[in-house]
């Protein structure tokens, strides 16, 4: 059911379903965002004024648990949008802004960790998967934490590529797949659109978990800071696509098979 009541028009679900993801745009306000790439850059052995320490393509940072992080995974557009897209009651986060936050600085050295992929949910046996209910996982969130335009590496999007990790997933069965072992059963990938998530900061994109995604390079003048914290699930069965159609989430409605 696409719910009118939240942050997301009734065009923005709608392009959720087919696209798989949706851009909330001013999603964090700008001076809690300035807020959390300050106290980023204090972990960083790299100077803002100093762009010959930029010597690595990328650096990892796990958020700080601090005010301005709690603000920034907590806004009232963010909660309204997962009411609107998991549904009310249904998901769970981090009290902060939490996962991995990927600063990419533009140096001519190519990043080792450009593949397309859908982000895993759990860990099984030691290996990173996930599973056609998305254990572990109801969104995924791109975060910029900075501007970001066509040349600062922006996450490349394969438009509407949820809808064919869905039947690789269901043929896995309950054990799910390592996430490795999902791209090289999409046949067709290249042919889905390419879109880039470019934006200001404190825009968020809100993808569908089985969303296909990669970084790239940094071509562009500063760093980019990207974090990507995912949404749970507080219902245990996870995804339902196969519930009566009023019932459907718009994570479900997208993978849909009768959608």
């Amino acid at each position: 059911m696409l719910r009118s009541e939240g942050p997301l028009d009734r065009g923005e679900l709608e392009a959720f379903v087919r696209d798989g993801f949706v851009a909330l745009r001013r999603a964090i306000p700008s001076g809690v965002v300035d807020r959390c790439r300050a106290e980023l850059w204090e972990q960083l052995a790299e100077a803002p004024d100093r762009p010959e320490t930029w010597t690595e393509p990328s650096v990892r940072l796990v958020p700080p648990r601090t005010p301005a992080f709690a603000e920034a995974g907590h806004t009232a557009a963010l909660h309204g949008a997962f009411d609107q897209l998991v549904g009310p009651g249904r998901w769970g986060s981090d009290p902060f802004l939490s996962g991995t936050v990927v600063v990419r600085f533009p140096v001519a050295v190519e990043p080792g960790d450009a593949g397309w992929h859908a982000d895993a949910g759990f860990v099984r046996d030691g290996v990173l998967s996930l599973d056609a209910r998305s254990t572990g996982r109801s969104l995924l969130l791109l975060v910029l934490l900075s501007d970001t335009g066509p040349d600062d590496a922006p996450t490349r999007i394969r438009v509407g590529s949820h809808r064919d990790v869905a039947p690789v997933l269901a043929a896995a069965g309950a054990a799910g797949r390592s996430f490795l072992d999902v791209v090289p059963h999409l046949t067709e990938l290249d042919e889905r659109p390419l879109a880039l998530a470019t934006g200001a900061a404190g825009d968020v994109y809100l993808c569908h978990p089985f969303l296909v995604h990669a970084a790239q390079a940094n071509h562009g003048v500063g760093p980019r800071f990207l974090a990507q914290p995912g949404l749970t699930f507080t219902d245990p069965t996870g995804l339902r696509p196969d519930r009566p159609e009023p019932e459907r989430s718009p994570i479900e409605a997208a993978i849909a098979a009768d959608g």
